[in-house]
């Protein structure tokens, strides 16, 4: 609970245990507010996707008036998962007994139900869950005692503004598994540290020393760094750069900012891209990944859009492979009974920031 510079890094157990991951997954993923994506995942009438978060399957759907709702992936009548994947639909059937719901979660049809005592479709409806969106973001909450959102955010919206990230749009979205702890992988995208020696030869020379975390409001961590141009791209590929956000003035035009929503959701937004990085724990030393690119909407009218955007990917890509590997290696280190806490550098307040937030949620009773 120290400061950063006098602080040592949470206990090995804490990467390693399934106990302690179920006390996570309790207090952290099943309380407060969660980004599970960008809402033009679902830019149609009459789409949904359907999603898990902390061990919960559930649907995001925009019904035909374009209004984006939740609910518990869950039939009412006896509990079956209704839809999987993305796609689109009218009604939603359970395709175990039939049960039909609207995409406003009322139950409209139920067969053979007639003679069931003083039962009522209206009292079956779907699930629904607390959602709200902002800065082209989608938050849900299983938390019935979670602050509003916007008490959730504080200033987040303010701090991002020159960004213009409710402009932005998905280009790509990926999904992976990384073979470690969920934190690992939100660490090593909120410091510095690491840049030269697992990133030597791809971005490392992409990023000056960054400035220090902003003292901020809301349920997270940021972090600005200024650089020349964009860091969305590698050295060989600067000539590709795409347009930059219009709303972008000063220093602003030069830099990268990261930014951690507390538990598991984390962003980089530089001069033209908005990458972003999902987390569902998956057990101890495996996390599954959702990983979204986005650009400006005037990228997507570039006649060489598509090999532009080859551009920005490969280098994501590259990235990612790189981190991964040195996670493997730190998740085994860790998951060793000799492992022992460590010591903050300068480059990694952020990451001695959330220790500090993870110790306070865990161990509140």
């Amino acid at each position: 609970m120290r400061p950063a510079e006098a602080a040592e890094s949470l206990p090995p157990r804490c990467y390693s245990s399934q106990d302690f991951l179920d006390l996570e997954i309790e207090r952290l993923f099943r309380r407060g507010w969660h980004c599970v994506g960008r809402a033009d995942r679902l830019s149609d009438g009459e789409s949904y996707a359907a999603i898990e978060l902390a061990g919960c399957p559930l649907l995001l759907l925009r019904d035909a008036d374009g209004t984006l709702r939740a609910f518990a992936n869950s039939c009412r009548h006896r509990g079956t998962r209704l839809l999987d994947g993305d796609g689109s639909c009218r009604r939603i059937v359970c395709p175990f007994h039939g049960w039909t719901y609207a995409l406003d979660g009322r139950l409209i049809g139920a067969p053979e139900m007639e003679e069931t005592l003083d039962f009522l479709k209206e009292d079956y409806g779907l699930l629904p869950l607390r959602l709200g969106t902002r800065d082209g973001f989608v938050f849900l909450s299983l938390d019935a005692d979670a602050p509003e959102l916007e008490v959730w955010l504080g200033d987040f919206s303010a701090l991002h503004a020159p960004w213009s990230l409710g402009d932005m749009v998905t280009a790509r979205r990926r999904e992976i598994e990384a073979p470690c702890n969920w934190k690992l992988y939100l660490e090593v995208f909120n410091e510095y540290y690491h840049l030269r020696s697992v990133h030597p030869r791809s971005i490392a020379g992409l990023f000056d020393r960054p400035d220090p975390p902003e003292a901020v409001t809301g349920q997270y961590l940021t972090q600005f760094g200024s650089h020349e141009g964009t860091a969305g791209l590698l050295d060989r590929h600067r000539d590709l750069a795409m347009p930059a956000i219009e709303s972008l003035a000063g220093r602003n035009r030069g830099g990268t900012r990261y930014t951690w929503l507390m538990p598991g959701f984390a962003f980089a937004v530089t001069t033209d891209l908005l990458w972003m990085h999902q987390v569902t724990p998956l057990a101890p030393d495996r996390t599954k990944v959702t990983m979204t690119a986005c650009f400006p909407s005037a990228a997507f009218d570039l006649p060489d859009y598509e090999a532009r955007a080859a551009a920005y990917f490969e280098r994501l890509d590259l990235a990612i492979a790189e981190d991964l590997a040195v996670l493997a290696e730190q998740q085994a280190g860790l998951s060793s009974p000799l492992a022992r806490p460590g010591r903050f550098s300068r480059l990694e307040p952020n990451v001695a920031a959330f220790g500090r937030w993870l110790a306070g949620r865990v161990s509140d009773g």
